[in-house]
């Protein structure tokens, strides 16, 4: 599966973003998919994960209430809505396919290519 991210830009601490995964050539409908970051000069990170019927979702402590996970099976999509980003939110972000969403959370079986989000204090 060949995902490819999307969305990202510059934004001002508060602002919103909202990223989006797509797979190229192959539906993610059965996978459960999940979002990482990278922030510079640190490991990568898990940011949050869904099942594949979108009935369960997994967070990282430091973006609950924040961010929202969330896919479109039909359109094959599974999307990451960013809101009162801050300065620490900068990082590459990736997204990410497995079987479940436990795989998916901590060793996924898929990973997409990134998109930079940088946050201005």
């Amino acid at each position: 599966v060949q995902l490819q991210a999307s969305g990202g830009g510059l934004v001002q601490a508060g602002g919103s973003l909202r990223l989006s995964c797509a797979p190229s050539g192959r539906t993610i409908s059965t996978y459960a998919l999940g979002w990482f970051r990278q922030a510079p000069g640190k490991d990568r990170e898990f940011v949050a994960a869904i099942s594949w019927t979108g009935g369960s979702t997994s967070y990282a402590d430091s973006v609950k209430g924040r961010i929202t996970i969330s896919r479109d099976n039909a359109k094959n999509t599974v999307y990451l809505q960013m809101n009162s980003l801050k300065p620490e939110d900068t990082a590459v972000y990736y997204c990410a396919a497995g079987s479940t969403i436990a795989v998916v959370t901590t060793a996924p079986n898929y990973w997409g290519q990134g998109t930079l989000v940088t946050v201005s204090s």
